[in-house]
């Protein structure tokens, strides 16, 4: 009697593991496909950026200086995108939003920008994009949230160490990052 005793408790374990196990696998996956939710819509406004640009070009008085701050940013977004490099993203993603904010406040000084279609097209777009970007990033770090809580509660914890699952990093901005952009300081 003692020994199905022993081995009804050993089968419990094991199933109770195997669902941890499978938890936290469900759980890694989970994060990986938030972070490819990002990436898409990373990629998009990375392949939009350069028409906005471009537009912008035409007007031969437009701030050269607005327009390269939003192709380096462009550029190192790209970079820390490619290496899943999430801090790297964070800053990128910051500079890329402060070059955008300078290129639309700008164009309100050239009336003939704002009437361009095109511009007004990609602005949207772009501003669109910008808002999913930022949907995701809040799922994709809900996410992770959830799988950094799940590796260290006990006993998913010795799952999680002996089968190698790790905390992934959140996506976040600094405040500098975050704040509003100086209109006024755009215009002096």
């Amino acid at each position: 009697m003692t020994l199905y005793i022993f081995l009804g408790i050993v089968a419990v374990v094991f199933i109770y593991g195997v669902s941890l196990y499978n938890h936290l696998v469900s759980v890694k996956h989970a994060v990986s496909k938030a972070w490819a939710n990002i990436d898409v819509l990373l990629r998009q406004r990375h392949d939009e950026l350069p028409k906005l640009v471009e537009v912008c070009k035409q007007y031969k008085e437009f701030e050269q200086g607005t327009l390269q701050k939003v192709i380096d940013a462009r550029s190192m977004v790209h970079a820390a995108r490619e290496h899943q490099d999430i801090a790297a993203l964070g800053k990128a993603e910051g500079m890329l939003r402060a070059g955008l904010g300078g290129i639309f406040a700008v164009a309100e000084a050239y009336p003939e920008l704002k009437a361009n279609q095109n511009f007004m097209q990609l602005q949207g777009r772009i501003t669109s994009l910008e808002n999913a970007i930022a949907d995701r990033r809040e799922l994709y770090n809900d996410t992770v949230n959830i799988n950094n809580v799940q590796i260290e509660v006990f006993p998913a914890s010795l799952i999680a160490r002996l089968f190698g699952f790790t905390d992934k990093p959140l996506l976040q901005f600094s405040a500098r990052e975050k704040a509003d952009v100086d209109l006024k300081k755009l215009f002096e």
